[in-house]
């Protein structure tokens, strides 16, 4: 097919020809490489540029590019961009300051609502107000520009991360009580010592448990019409809340727990009362536990003062929770059974909650701590 480039002919040899035929077939080459692997095989196959065009989809500038550099610098130099010189940048080292300044303030200190920046708003306040503090550069700045500061010095205003201020000026004496007690307690595991003298229970509550009613029944899945999960309405009522109060044994990973409308130093004796009634009379109960009002209640102490040498406190530190093995068995309640569950009325949800309770006590988990390594580390 004739030419009407006025350009050469493309001459390669056969290794070259070999080697642009492995770039079509390469899977690390750029996609750039190879479609211009293309180009320079069509051309030097007799196709005409407005063919090369149409087949491959590239404009007739970006075909003659590549075909000039392979005739002018050889076949390899068609397959590669042009070594260039990066312009001098346009947004000045300042100005990329101001932003930063500006992403590091709450928008309230500029006049907004907004809690914390959103790439769109501080886009547009720094094209607003760029010209009033001396950074012309900055006045046609889109998003992506703001972004591109932003990431280069690792910001990122959108985003919150949470943390926890350590307010208990003991926290580390108390993390170290509790964590000696879980230490002693897996050597004991370990070794099959007797702890008669001394039953250790991890004790907490989770408040707040939902009772979800469904609006409408459940469609169960079904392979004969292809449903293959069940099926909800999203719209559900609220029956109101439940507390779950639960010790856990230590040593066998027996579980006693109450469920209640409320959670006061009443329904706490309660759980202290089961406890009392469950284990041996000689039996010291050391309880790890936070520092929940209704455990150090005035109630609760007339309580406890009745029960001369039967409990013993371990308090977590306050802010501490995650020191508590309990809440291992309260995630795993959270994660699996109570995660999809609905019920017509709050009894039937205490019904339920204790029957999980019990499967749970047939076959018994021991918790333990076993990273004893991250906690000499906080230390």
């Amino acid at each position: 097919m004739a030419r009407k480039t006025g350009r050469a002919k493309l001459i390669m040899s056969e290794a070259e020809y070999s080697d642009l035929q492995e770039v079509l077939k390469s899977r690390k080459r750029s996609v750039r490489e190879v479609e211009r692997a293309k180009i320079l095989l069509r051309y030097y196959g007799g196709q005409d540029i407005s063919a090369i065009s149409v087949v491959l989809k590239v404009s007739r500038k970006a075909i003659y590019k590549c075909i000039d550099k392979a005739l002018s610098a050889g076949v390899y130099s068609g397959l590669k961009d042009k070594p260039h010189r990066p312009k001098d940048p346009v947004i000045t080292e300042e100005a990329k300051a101001w932003v930063m300044n500006i992403a590091c303030s709450k928008p309230m200190e500029y006049g907004y609502p907004d809690e914390i920046w959103s790439h769109r708003k501080l886009s547009l306040h720094v094209r607003k107000n760029s010209s009033k503090a001396g950074y012309d550069c900055l006045k046609s700045a889109a998003k992506a520009t703001v972004q591109r500061i932003l990431k280069e010095h690792c910001l990122q205003p959108h985003k919150i991360k949470y943390y926890l201020e350590k307010r208990d000026p003991e926290f580390e004496r108390k993390m170290q009580d509790v964590l000696s007690v879980y230490q002693e307690i897996n050597l004991q595991n370990q070794s099959g010592i007797d702890t008669g003298k001394m039953i250790t229970v991890s004790v907490d509550e989770k408040p707040g448990v939902q009772a979800l009613e469904g609006t409408s029944r459940d469609l169960r899945p079904d392979y004969k019409k292809g449903y293959k999960q069940t099926s909800r309405d999203y719209e559900y009522k609220r029956l109101g809340t439940i507390s779950i109060l639960a010790a856990l044994d230590l040593h066998s990973g027996h579980v006693i727990a109450q469920v209640h409308d409320r959670h006061r130093s009443k329904e706490f004796i309660e759980l202290l009362r089961e406890l009392d009634g469950y284990y041996p009379k000689k039996t010291v109960i050391r309880i790890i536990l936070d520092n929940h009002s209704a455990h150090i209640s005035k109630e609760t102490m007339k309580y406890l003062t009745s029960k001369p040498n039967r409990f013993q406190y371990i308090h977590t530190p306050k802010h501490g929770s995650w020191l508590n093995l309990v809440e291992s068995l309260f995630s795993k309640m959270a994660r699996t059974f109570l995660k999809y569950i609905r019920v017509s009325s709050k009894e039937e949800l205490k019904i339920r909650i204790l029957l999980w309770v019990k499967e749970v006590n047939d076959a018994p988990v021991i918790f333990s701590w076993k990273n004893f390594e991250f906690a000499e580390t906080i230390l």
